[in-house]
């Protein structure tokens, strides 16, 4: 593909991802803050530590296989079935395993209302396994669209059922029925969409060769979803399900506009690379402009909502969630940096090196680990928890710079310097709109000004310095409109 095409592709592929994170992202904040309304912090609590067996699940689930469809560039039909067929014995053995284990799981959290919902909430894994595919194959051809109309629709479905439950005295189910019915939605909206349907079809020697590339994205998985689901387990066993529910509320934002910000330009990026992983220059130039880019939204974006962050919980949630403020805003900086973490790994995703982004995951976690294990048995902190979470952050960035030296030659300092700018720039802009807070404003006018005035700082300064970044924007945003820029 030339790199004309393939630059235009990628735009539209970028901006079809940008309208699906952007309107899911709508969605659940809005669907989130009514149901904070309606439940208690026990609820999410209790949500919270379902969701890690939930989320490890599903990682086992999909094996990294989908991420190895993406990549193969000879990949067929026959391909897709064969995955599909391994993904769903997996799921439903699992099910078994884990519908079982649920009595035992709430006894030990002492949560004995959690069995039920959990033995429901597991049937997710079911449904991903079709649908994993179904993602490879629209991933695959850059036509992101198709997700966009499946995500949409999943989360005004499933918000208006959650809220419903809610509404209707249903407690945990209300979160439950939520998060179910938008991997169904989702599921049957991109099934109406894609052509593909699995076939009684099985070649174990293509699903060998998938698995020799996805089991190492497995451990992977596993490693990451382990790490971030022990500390909510250890929060809901060393300190109690309200707490992890503050926790977790405080984690739930930033990630959403993390999800928002950085998760439409990370998933085209792996597809761009897998395209033409043969080009060493061509991955190391879209590494370079995904980095860039995410970095040059992502990192106003953190800072300013965690400028805003109480008048925001006040207004939105109300004072019961205050105490998840200090969290939120923590995890703003861990998600600041989300950027060098993803385009680093997409890089040898795409790269074919999964050998490289297994060992990566295991020097991480043994760090976090350590971290986290200090903070919570030695300090036994809720704070000093979340802050270990920033310090394992900052060594990440280091770790998973590292291989991209030698695989595209795109060292860590080279990665630093195209950041600084858009880090400084949101500092400077944080430190002008934050004395805004001491004038004594109303919730509501305080956030819309406080924004504002972080909007305002930030662009004009970058246009005053002439940031390149925020020069490309301008011209491919023309670009798209049809009028070429200079």
């Amino acid at each position: 593909m030339r790199a004309e095409e393939l630059k235009a592709t990628t735009i539209r592929s970028f901006l079809w991802k940008l309208f699906e994170q952007g309107g899911a992202s709508v969605v659940t904040l809005l669907v989130q803050v009514v149901m904070a309304r309606l439940l208690a912090p026990t609820e999410f609590g209790v949500l919270a530590i379902m969701l890690v067996f939930v989320n490890v699940g599903n990682v086992i689930v999909t094996s990294g296989l989908n991420t190895a469809i993406i990549q193969a560039p000879d990949a067929s039909d026959d391909d897709f079935s064969t995955v599909f067929w391994m993904s769903l014995a997996v799921s439903l053995a699992l099910y078994a395993a884990l519908f079982v284990a649920a009595p035992a799981i709430a006894a030990f959290y002492a949560i004995p209302q959690a069995v039920a919902p959990l033995r429901v909430l597991l049937l997710v894994l079911v449904v991903n396994a079709y649908n994993a595919i179904q993602e490879a194959i629209v991933a695959r051809s850059l036509d992101f669209r198709k997700t966009f109309r499946a995500t949409v629709s999943a989360g005004v479905s499933s918000g208006v059922v959650g809220v419903a439950v809610a509404l209707a005295g249903g407690g945990i189910w209300a979160l439950v029925a939520q998060q179910l019915s938008q991997q169904l939605v989702k599921c049957l909206v991109l099934a109406a969409q894609v052509p593909w349907k699995p076939r009684a079809v099985f070649r174990p020697e293509r699903a060998a060769r998938f698995f020799r590339f996805g089991w190492k994205l497995l451990a992977s998985g596993m490693l990451e979803q382990g790490y971030q689901g022990l500390s909510d387990l250890l929060i809901g066993k060393v300190f109690s399900t309200s707490e992890l529910g503050y926790v977790s509320q405080g984690k739930r934002y930033p990630n959403a506009l993390g999800a928002l910000l950085d998760g439409a330009i990370q998933p085209v990026m792996l597809s761009a690379a897998a395209r033409v992983q043969d080009d060493r220059d061509m991955v190391k130039r879209l590494a370079r402009r995904a980095l860039k880019t995410s970095t040059f939204f992502v990192a106003p974006g953190m800072l300013a909502f965690a400028v805003v962050a109480e008048p925001l919980v006040r207004l939105l949630l109300g004072e019961a969630w205050l105490p998840c403020v200090p969290f939120l805003q923590m995890y703003c900086i861990v998600y600041a940096l989300l950027p060098i973490q993803s385009t680093n790994l997409q890089v040898l995703n795409g790269m074919g090196r999964s050998d490289l982004f297994l060992r990566l995951e295991v020097i991480k976690k043994l760090l976090g680990i350590c971290i986290l294990a200090f903070t919570t048995f030695v300090l036994r902190d809720l704070t000093a928890i979340v802050a270990g979470y920033i310090v394992t952050a900052v060594l990440s960035t280091f770790v998973n710079a590292a291989p991209n030296r030698r695989v595209i030659g795109y060292a860590y300092l080279e990665q630093v310097r195209d950041i600084c700018p858009a880090f400084l720039l949101s500092a400077l802009a944080a430190a002008i709109a934050w004395p805004l807070s001491l004038t004594g404003l109303p919730d509501a006018a305080l956030v819309v000004c406080q924004v504002v005035v972080m909007v305002v700082a930030y662009l004009g300064v970058a246009a005053l310095l002439r940031v390149e970044e925020l020069g490309y924007l301008v011209r491919t945003a023309r670009g798209v409109l049809g009028t070429r820029g200079k």
